[in-house]
């Protein structure tokens, strides 16, 4: 007997409501592709070279992703962000208020496939940070290539990104009360560990984002997105795989990595961790400082693991 396998259709009585908040999810997930597209499209109609060929210049010289970018908050706010956010569905939980005099690091984690959670937060208002954070402006950000890209790195920097490089983080942080700026600390390569189920976190080594905190004199604060792992799952690529080396190469080359994903959250800001102010920290003050980031991120997990995490196959890891 030969099994086949089961094709599985979208039912015809989905709520238009549903329908909307799937076409913008889909539409979020191909908005590199499709940025890119549109420049490339652009390029091959003549009339519209004398437009391009100084945008071209213009990025070039453009240092605005290091000086926290050009944020717009009708695109931050637009309805389509709220169908995106309903569509998992994503809820912003405090635990303490935040003192808008101050300055602060965020720390999001786990990363996921692509760092949904931190999006949803800190990229739009869908979940209300302004709200809850009255008085913080915070910046997500990433990786500086992304804003070599055509289109693709004006929508970025419109829904409020910035470039991850440290001069960009201490340009923000500097600009004055209230000003921060959030970070996926396990970056790109934490992306291949994400796996339904299963929280392991690149933390151990990553004392760079400390060291921002402690010479700016920001307050550091975890955020944990419980879902973020949940919401696809990927090919396996055990470490030491043909599929493995070949993403790892791929992140040599370029930064990103490549997660071969198939297919709900809820993101939780701990408690901010308050620091002095050093421009020279040592490593063991980096380490001190370290030990309570982590102690504060793992009671977030305890705190809310058996409400979020229910389906959990073990519990939150550090594996570097």
């Amino acid at each position: 007997m030969v099994n086949s396998p089961i094709i599985r259709l979208a039912p015809l009585n989905v709520p238009f409501e549903r329908r909307i908040q799937t076409a913008a999810t889909a539409l979020w997930l191909v908005s590199l592709p499709l940025t890119i597209l549109i420049f490339f499209i652009s390029c091959t109609i003549i009339f519209l070279w004398p437009l391009i060929i100084p945008y071209l210049l213009f990025i070039l010289f453009d240092i605005a992703p290091e000086n926290g970018g050009r944020r717009y908050e009708f695109a931050r706010r637009a309805k389509f962000w709220k169908w995106y956010s309903d569509y998992f569905p994503a809820k912003l939980i405090k635990q303490v208020d935040l003192d808008p005099s101050k300055n602060y690091v965020f720390g999001n984690h786990p990363h996921g496939v692509i760092s949904v959670g931190g999006w949803i937060t800190f990229a739009t208002e869908s979940t209300g940070f302004s709200e809850l954070f009255p008085g913080i402006t915070c910046r997500m950000l990433t990786l500086t290539t992304n804003f070599n890209i055509p289109l693709y790195r004006d929508y970025l920097m419109a829904q409020g990104l910035a470039s991850v490089s440290r001069q960009s983080c201490m340009n923000i942080l500097r600009r004055g009360p209230g000003h921060s700026v959030m970070i996926v600390v396990g970056g790109a390569g934490e992306s291949l560990s994400a796996r339904p189920g299963i929280n392991d976190l690149i933390l151990k080594k990553r004392l760079g984002f400390i060291k921002i905190a402690i010479v700016s004199g920001a307050s550091l604060c975890p955020v944990f997105s419980f879902g973020e792992n949940d919401i696809w799952d990927q090919a396996d690529n055990p470490e030491g795989s043909k599929l493995w080396r070949f993403q790892k190469s791929v992140q040599k080359l370029s930064g990103w990595t490549l997660p071969l994903f198939h297919g709900r959250g809820i993101f939780n800001l701990g408690k901010p961790i308050d620091v002095v102010q050093n421009d020279n920290p040592t490593e063991e003050q980096l380490l001190e400082v370290q030990k309570k980031y982590i102690a504060e991120l793992y009671e977030i997990w305890d705190n809310y693991k058996d409400i979020y995490a229910k389906n959990r196959k073990r519990e939150l890891t550090l594996i570097e």
